[in-house]
């Protein structure tokens, strides 16, 4: 019977990419009988290689089923490709996965090797490849060379490939390909698998593939075979489970009587047990094939994506399969690729390793596992991939859920402290962990019934304790808002119980509790506080997370929940806290927060006005009692917040507020007027009266509008009396400076949002200027605190003050803004070379040679760049001269590491406002350090001292400062070139023109800003330079003259080999342009764009220059040599050890590792390098699967040794033959 078959034969992609199609037809006896003529290697076993089941139907017609071939071979249209292939309906996922798989089994069944030949096309085609395999070469070539004849025809013009491809499309195909695969098996599991045909040309295909040196070829075929054997294990687990069932049929059958037994139902059962074992051993024989033949190569891939796949598939395989995978011969596969190199590989490795710890059961098969590589998995911990740290956290979790002693407390100990981690899914992992181990009751009713007899409402008490002992032990105490957040996904039970936390601060202990220690009483008071601020405000602390998220429904609801919770129970016991601990400064501060998260309106709604009364008196009382600035804050933040329009109770509260700011005032009143009238006789009573009533003033005066009570008058009277008679105590100067800052704020917000009167504006501008010249005078004073008190007010007002107080519409306000002088600028500068760039030991010194410890030092270092900032401000926006900067940016190398960040940004800044301007700043500061080199070591530099050295290094930091884009700083770059040849130049040399300028070696520093000039531009200047030159000092070659020569070579270096003309911009063709145009240039680069010259440039403004035309930019072709990779591979050096418990000679064996990957294992932890167990053993080549014996089966084979043995290794030299430590 002949079968008509049509076969698109395509050609080799050396035609062009075109096909043509020929019409071949032929019986299916010649195509066995070409098959076996040309000597073509037979598939399966022997026997059973040419037997075909019978044809029961006509083969379809190639357009039948939606138009696919059968044999894999695209259909060439004038439009494009159809959906004829398996690549093409898979890549599309239209057609449901189960009718493509029956479609193809049909064809199988009609001609196997053209079902086979399309099978294999969409393996190729899957890859990427553009090649697709004939009839002929699937029947005359060895697969080596079909994927040799495929290689060939791969498109080389891109890298990618489906499995690497972007987008959804791609995403779902490689969904739908594995799919297939799955899909494949399970339709095929009765009886095509098992033809020893089908299978065994998969495998040696695949196989042959994820042995190419062809990344697309060795990524898709891995990821199929392990998607197959994945698929194959599930076959070998339902074979599994048939047999179980046969046997104990069978086994139920012949205990019958003799007379009840069915013999033939016996024959039958026997039967179907061997059909049953048989097909077994067909199943471990393919997965023992892929096995070995391609994840043991596969799993140490130089391609992070191929071991990633490996590792997840055997953990699959494991979880599904334990009898068979679960244990360590293939564990150890797991525990090796925990040091792998890249994060996702070991990122699949623990979550392959989650799901066998998950389950309880495969704990004592994970024992030894367990044992040897539980210090790896801790030290995961600290991974510098915040992933795979997260991870491991949970998998340590897991452990120490499946078995307490498995952890020690060294183990837990290194988890503990990663809860106060910046990245907050870490530290919620290892919260987790917390509170499984410390903080999870163990026997709730226990617990319960042991709170009720102590007479307690809450059986969490102990926990609460134990949470405290923890916080104090951690000796992080700034941090509790951390280890909150740490807890609260895990321990919301617990930690939103405030009434066991109140009744523990509140209450005397009962029999058999321990008192609380005043350190526990203040730990306890901070978590409290930290735990309502986040169930009130339901987002991470500072410093955790992006940014605060939109809540959902659910959680919105929580939040409202939780904070009327908070507000009914603390509202009450608020005022009763305060009064227990009003006289500890640090936990009334702390309590004093915890107003600013309630519902004000239960005050009203629930008539609790009595309890906001308590509380009143009992802020009152704090106000009284506390002269430190922190508490007398959160007072005046109290009141602010309680003092809101949008509450009921507001005129409650203002009601007291005024009474406690008139008594307030009556007393600073008359203390002023006692101090004044006293003066030098005032005794310490006094000074402390005006003191600590100013404190409290001041501290108000933030929050609150104070200007009908005046504070100005007094305080400026203070500083006058200061100033005049010096004697004025530092701080007393400090708050009367703060408070009539605080004055003047308040005096503007009043008038920006009425309408102010002409007579309010005037007033306003003489308190204004006034308290401007008292501030300036205060620079002068002899104490340090005032004197930088003074300073930052003085920077804060001049921003205030400045031009920008008119914008936006607000030109009424003209009248009050200031500009600072050259006097007020001077001081201003003097001020910051004298207290911000300081060693020190002279700021040691300054300290009156107090012994500063390192939190001293570290917060003396934030005061000094506040400082900075705030002159650095003013520069920026434009309210002092720009020149001025000059004396800051010459500090930058010297004081890099304490203020490199905000010199940089500054300059920054100062270029994007006027890049010329800010040239000329950076040669001033050049010329300002070369002065100051002169001076100290006269005329005759020594050019190679440090000192020479570190201005042409500051000058090499400036320069890169320009950037790469020379067209925008073109005008800038050469505006600093002529300044420097100007000074260099300036002043001749007092013996003669023969002898150098004192400056001319400052072109030296400048050689290091001429790559930053455009080849016509350096001529430009270069002609700029020879105004200034003498013949006799072209001529000069002595040692003095080098700065100039070498000034000389930077600007001819390039320029000469341009012919561009200067005046015109033509471009004559030269040697250099003829050699690029030759090279050629790649077709990736665009040529920029012109960009024409600036009107009014550098040069247009002195008419001895003139100004280049608007340039073509030369073409920028890539010089760099590519290494041969061949010659790259030779130079790795050898690596004679390998890090513990990672297979020692990995790099010597790697196969096809990249040319230029690293090592693949490599220490990857964040902080100090983990103990590693000893391990040092080698994957075995001949290992073999065996599926656990059923039931029913005889044992097949003695028991294998245990590969974590360091013993058994040695003595099984068949299995590993490597050398041990």
């Amino acid at each position: 019977m002949l079968i008509s078959i049509c076969i698109t034969l395509c050609r080799d992609s050396s035609n062009d990419g075109q096909g043509d199609t020929v019409s071949l037809s032929m019986s299916v006896s010649e195509l066995d009988d070409s098959g076996e003529g040309k000597g073509k290697k037979k598939r399966g076993r022997p026997g059973k290689q040419g037997v075909r089941p019978p044809l029961k139907k006509a083969r379809r017609s190639p357009v039948d089923k939606g138009g696919r071939r059968p044999n894999g071979v695209a259909h060439q249209n004038g439009e494009g490709t159809d959906p004829s292939t398996l690549f093409e309906v898979v890549k599309q996922g239209k057609s449901a996965m189960q009718s493509v798989i029956d479609d193809w089994i049909e064809a199988y069944k009609q001609d196997r090797d053209l079902a086979l030949l399309d099978l294999i096309n969409f393996f190729i085609h899957c890859s990427g490849c553009k090649g697709t395999v004939r009839i002929e070469m699937f029947r005359n070539m060895q697969n080596a060379e079909i994927i040799r004849k495929m290689t060939e025809e791969f498109d080389e013009d891109s890298g990618d490939y489906p499995l690497t491809m972007a987008g959804p499309q791609w995403k779902k195909f490689r969904y739908n390909f594995c799919e297939f695969i799955m899909v494949l098996i399970r339709q095929c599991q009765y009886s095509i698998i098992y033809d020893e045909y089908m299978m065994d040309t998969v495998i040696s295909l695949l196989t042959g593939l994820s042995d190419s040196q062809v990344r697309a070829f060795r990524h898709t075929s891995t990821l199929a075979a392990m998607k197959l054997m994945t698929a194959l294990v599930n076959v070998a687990l339902n074979l599994s489970i048939n047999q179980d069932n046969t046997q104990r049929q069978y086994e139920a059958e012949r205990n019958k009587v003799a007379g009840k037994r069915a013999n033939e139902k016996l024959e039958l059962l026997l039967e179907k047990r061997k059909e049953l074992q048989e097909n077994q051993d067909e199943i471990e024989n393919m997965m023992n094939s892929i096995f070995k033949g391609i994840f043991v190569h596969r799993y140490r891939d130089a391609i992070a994506e191929i071991r990633a796949i490996c590792i997840e598939e055997i953990g699959v395989w494991m979880k599904l399969y334990s009898d068979a995978f679960l244990n360590d011969s293939y564990l150890k596969y797991v525990g090796w690729t925990l040091h792998d190199r890249q994060g996702e590989v070991r990122l699949k490795c623990l979550k392959a390793l989650q799901t066998l710890y998950t389950n309880r059961e495969l704990f004592p098969k994970l024992e030894l596992f367990t044992n040897r590589f539980k210090d790896r998995i801790v030290s995961m911990t600290l991974d510098k991939e915040y992933d795979v740290a997260v991870e491991a956290i949970r998998l340590v979790t897991l452990i120490l859920h499946g078995s307490e002693d498995a952890l020690s407390n060294d183990d837990c100990e290194n988890v503990y402290h990663l809860v106060y981690s910046a990245h907050r899914p870490v530290a919620v992992a290892a919260g987790e962990f917390l509170h499984r181990k410390l903080f999870s009751r163990h026997d709730p009713q226990a617990e319960e019934a042991l709170a009720k007899r102590r007479g307690r409402n809450s059986p969490n008490g102990n926990l609460i304790r134990m949470l405290v002992l923890f916080f104090l032990e951690s000796e992080l105490h700034e941090h509790a808002a951390y280890l909150v957040d740490s807890l609260w996904d895990s321990s919301q039970e617990l930690l939103k119980d405030w009434d066991c936390m109140v009744e523990l601060l509140l209450e005397d202990p009962v029999q058999g509790e321990e008192v609380l220690g005043d350190r526990h009483e203040s730990a306890l008071i901070e978590l409290m506080v930290c735990t309502i601020r986040q169930a009130a405000e339901a987002h991470p602390p500072v410093g955790r997370g992006t940014g605060k998220r939109v809540l959902t429904a659910k959680e919105k609801k929580t939040q409202i929940d939780d904070k009327n919770r908070l507000t009914e129970h603390l509202i009450v016991a608020l005022p009763m806290l305060l009064s227990k601990y009003q006289a500890d400064s640090e936990k009334v501060a702390n309590l004093l927060q915890v107003p600013l998260y309630f519902d004000l309106e239960v005050y009203s709604s629930g008539r609790m006005e009595k309890h906001l009364d308590a509380l009143l008196k009992q802020i009152r009382v704090v106000v009284e009692k506390h002269a430190e600035m922190e508490v007398l804050e959160a007072c005046s933040k109290t009141y602010s917040i309680l003092c809101s329009e949008e509450y009921t109770i507001m005129n409650r509260v203002d009601i007291a507020r005024s009474q406690l700011i008139d008594e307030l005032m009556d007393r600073f009143a008359h203390s002023v007027e006692d101090l004044l009238q006293e003066g030098d006789e005032a005794d310490d009573d006094d000074i402390y009266n005006v003191l600590s009533t100013l404190k409290k003033l001041t501290a108000f005066h933030n929050a609150h509008d104070l200007t009908k009570w005046d504070l100005f008058k007094n305080c400026y009277r203070l500083l006058k009396m200061g100033i005049e008679q010096g004697s004025m105590p530092e701080q007393i100067a400090v708050q009367a400076l703060q408070c009539s800052h605080y004055s003047i704020l308040w005096q503007l917000v009043k008038i920006t949002e009425g309408c102010p009167s002409k007579d309010d504006l005037v007033a306003l501008r003489r308190v204004v200027k006034s308290f401007l010249a008292v501030c300036q005078q205060c620079l002068s004073n002899v104490n340090t605190p005032v004197k930088e008190q003074a300073f930052m007010l003085l920077c804060d007002l001049l921003m205030i003050f400045s031009h920008q107080l008119v914008t936006g519409g607000r030109e009424a306000l003209q009248p009050l803004v200031f500009n600072p002088d050259s006097t007020l600028q001077n001081e201003l500068l003097n001020f910051v070379l004298d207290h911000v760039f300081i060693d020190q030991d002279d700021e040691n010194q300054s300290m009156e040679g107090d012994e500063e410890d390192e939190a001293n030092k570290i917060e003396a270092l934030h005061k000094r760049r506040n400082l900075l900032a705030a002159f650095c401000k003013l520069i920026i926006y434009d309210i002092v001269d720009m020149p001025a900067a000059a004396d800051i940016f010459k500090q930058y190398m010297k004081y890099y590491n304490d203020y490199g960040d905000i010199i940089k940004e500054t300059l920054s800044k100062a270029r994007h406002m006027d890049k010329i301007q800010c040239a000329k700043t950076l040669i001033l500061s050049l010329q300002q350090l070369f002065n100051e080199l002169i001076q100290d070591q006269g005329p005759n530099l020594d050019r190679t001292s440090s000192h020479v050295s570190g201005i042409k290094e500051l000058a090499r930091r400036f320069a890169l400062t320009f950037g790469l884009d020379q067209i925008k700083t073109r005008e800038a770059v050469a505006t600093l070139h002529k300044d420097g040849i100007e000074f260099a130049f300036k002043i001749p040399n007092p013996k003669g023109p023969e002898y150098p300028p004192p400056n001319l070696a400052f072109l030296e520093v400048l050689c290091e800003f001429s790559s930053k000039l455009l080849r016509q531009d350096k001529k430009t200047v270069h002609s700029y330079l020879e105004k200034f030159m003498t013949e006799y000092m072209m001529e000069r070659r002595e040692d003095v003259w080098l700065p100039l020569i070498a000034y000389r070579n930077s600007l001819l270096t390039g320029g000469d080999d341009d012919r561009l003309s200067v005046t015109t911009g033509a471009s004559s063709t030269s040697k250099a342009s003829t050699v690029r145009s030759k090279r050629g240039r790649p077709p990736q680069h665009k040529r920029r764009p012109e960009e024409e010259s600036v009107e009014g440039s550098w040069v247009m403004r002195n008419d001895t220059l003139q100004t280049p035309g608007a340039l073509h930019t030369p073409q920028l072709t890539s010089t760099v040599l590519r290494e041969n990779p061949r010659q790259a591979a030779d130079h790795i050096p050898d690596q004679d050890s390998s890090e513990p418990g990672s297979e020692p000679d990995y790099m010597h064996k790697r196969g096809l590792m990249e040319d230029d990957a690293e090592p693949i294992f490599e220490d990857v932890m964040m902080s100090s390098r983990g103990q590693l167990e000893d391990m040092n053993e080698e994957f075995e080549d001949t290992m073999v699967i065996d599926l656990p014996a059923s039931r029913n089966r005889r044992e097949r084979a003695e028991l294998r040794p245990d590969f974590f043995d360091s013993t058994a290794i040695m003595e099984d030299d068949a299995g590993f033959g490597m050398q041990m430590f």
